[in-house]
């Protein structure tokens, strides 16, 4: 799959996302309940938000293509994560892979690591799966996948696009840099400290 697929495959999930509920014979109420919470459940976790963050700091920091490869490939991976996790698919470690991908990510932007295009998605892609597969198999049971797989898509999205927002200080000289790579050291701290947690709980 090459980048330049990314935007027209977004495209066609996103449509997927939007059928009427009516189509899926769900419940306007499931339906509500469903995407309220997927948009909900990235933000209240932190080890989730800090990573989905630093993604858009990573993309920015590495500049066209992947300042928007990188936010469009960990939605779509997330996705395929999350259904994994609805339908009951196990995956070992998830809660680590989690705190892992906090982490590294940090230390990607902390280091301003400059990867190549394919490596890079490559490696978010990977982390996005593991995203996924939590917020799928933490779906509400009253709550429809599709609206509550949209929810944490387009907030994950909106986090994202946070991260850009602040990577583009980096633009900013001579202190914007420095800023953004701050940024990613505390990404990396609230990853190590989930780590540890997730470690510990074993």
């Amino acid at each position: 799959m090459s980048l330049r697929s990314l935007p027209q495959i977004a495209l066609c999930g996103a449509l997927v996302a939007l059928m009427p509920s009516a189509a899926l014979a769900h419940a306007e109420v499931a339906v509500g309940a469903g995407l309220v919470n997927g948009l909900m459940h990235p933000i209240l976790g932190p080890d989730h938000l800090v990573a989905m963050v630093a993604v858009g700091l990573w993309g920015a920091q590495l500049r066209a293509p992947l300042i928007w490869a990188l936010p469009v490939a960990f939605p779509l991976m997330m996705a395929v994560g999350g259904v994994l996790g609805v339908i009951g698919v196990d995956l070992p470690a998830v809660e680590i892979g989690i705190a892992v991908s906090a982490l590294a990510l940090g230390l990607l932007v902390a280091l301003a690591v400059k990867a190549p295009n394919a490596a890079a998605v490559a490696v978010v892609s990977v982390f996005a799966i593991f995203h996924g597969h939590a917020h799928g198999t933490e779906l509400p049971h009253a709550a429809t996948p599709i609206a509550y797989g949209l929810g944490f898509v387009l907030s994950t999205g909106l986090l994202h696009v946070s991260g850009i927002a602040i990577g583009l200080l980096d633009k900013i000289k001579p202190m914007g840099g420095s800023i953004v790579r701050g940024c990613g050291g505390i990404v990396a701290l609230v990853g190590l400290y989930y780590l540890l947690r997730a470690v510990g709980a074993l």
